[in-house]
């Protein structure tokens, strides 16, 4: 059975900490523009469903189970989410400033087709948990 693909990130070197994160347990969140979502035609995933991790080459690493899916507005998101994100951020406003960098950079707001794609509190978030289903490596 062929599972769909979820990507951490970018490829490059934030995807491959956020994979070795998953791949370690520390990592049972994350978090997405409900935009991206939209602009990909992407239906939110359901509780239960799995996906195929992949690496930044490409590569299946692991299979997660998705346990948990909310929409929330970025000014709503807590501290028990920003920590199970497993990137070491200690506050919500550490994780916010981090996240808006992501957000408002030139490769999201191009994969969004917004050169001018701002968040603020209103924005509206895609908070998933999981847990890790197989390590394939």
């Amino acid at each position: 059975m062929s599972l769909p693909v979820f990507e951490f990130s970018f490829p490059g070197p934030l995807r491959d900490r956020l994979v070795a994160a998953v791949l370690d347990g520390s990592k049972t969140s994350t978090t997405g523009l409900l935009r991206g979502y939209e602009v990909e035609g992407a239906p939110l995933r359901e509780v239960g469903s799995r996906a195929a991790v992949i690496d930044s080459d490409g590569r299946q690493v692991a299979v997660i189970e998705i346990t948990s899916v909310r929409v929330v507005p970025l000014g709503d998101v807590d501290l028990a989410h920003v920590l199970d994100e497993g990137e070491g951020l200690t506050t919500v406003a550490e994780w916010r400033s981090v996240h808006e960098e992501g957000w408002h950079s030139d490769a999201e707001r191009a994969e969004l087709g917004d050169p001018t794609f701002t968040v603020d509190d209103t924005t509206p978030l895609v908070l998933q948990r999981f847990r890790l289903g197989a390590d394939l490596r």
